[in-house]
């Protein structure tokens, strides 16, 4: 998946950056240091990191939640956006990957906000539905495994509060979703989730060009 908007050229890309971009340097060093990591691709732009900080900031949120971690450059973008009070409950499988992230979460002074839960996170959203945390969550961020993607939203759905928004990662692709002789798995999948979300009443929604496809998601009252 590309680390960088998709659909831009390197010069335009390059602009956007020079004129736009304020990352943190801590968020600098963890990026620098995942482009070198064999997973690489599965780390968010730094543009998409400070539009979702953006966007927490926005709403005000204080209580959100990440469906798949990596190293930990979204759930510090969002961290470093929070008030004092604010809390993530990160959903993750990784020791391996959540380890870097955590080192930056430490260092950042944010991993007393990061409630980091390894464990398949189908079983963290429903174990947070059961313990009556429903509608008690601002934002919600899923950029996990694909063929899970409408799990993750339907009980995110439920754990936001009216008003409160989701964002969903990888809804482009890398332009495969447009590409009908691609039939694999994961990105039938992403073109069916996306097809479900165009017509589903009970959000407010946007596609975003951004990153590698962002959902925005708001849940109606």
């Amino acid at each position: 998946m590309p680390k960088q908007s998709i659909g831009l050229d390197n010069q335009l890309y390059n602009y956007l950056l020079s004129v736009s971009l304020r990352e943190p340097e801590i968020l600098g060093r963890l990026r620098q240091e995942t482009a070198n990591h064999p997973r690489s691709g599965m780390q968010i732009s730094p543009e998409q990191g400070q539009f979702m900080s953006l966007l927490v900031q926005l709403i005000a949120a204080k209580k959100t939640l990440e469906v798949g971690v990596f190293t930990g450059y979204s759930s510090l973008s969002v961290a470093l956006a929070l008030p004092a009070d604010g809390k993530i409950i990160a959903c993750d499988v990784s020791e391996e990957f959540t380890a870097i992230a955590r080192r930056y979460w430490q260092e950042a002074g944010v991993a007393d906000k990061i409630d980091l839960r390894l464990a398949p996170a189908l079983e963290t959203l429903d174990r947070l539905l059961a313990t009556g945390q429903a509608e008690t969550f601002d934002f919600a961020f899923i950029d996990a495994d694909k063929e899970n993607s409408d799990g993750y939203y339907e009980r995110s759905l439920q754990l936001v509060r009216p008003g409160g928004l989701i964002a969903i990662d990888n809804v482009l692709w890398s332009g495969q979703v447009a590409d009908e002789q691609n039939q694999n798995q994961s990105t039938q999948a992403i073109r069916a989730f996306n097809e479900k979300l165009h017509h589903d009443e009970r959000i407010s929604l946007s596609l975003v060009p951004i990153g590698d496809g962002l959902t925005l998601a708001i849940k109606r009252p």
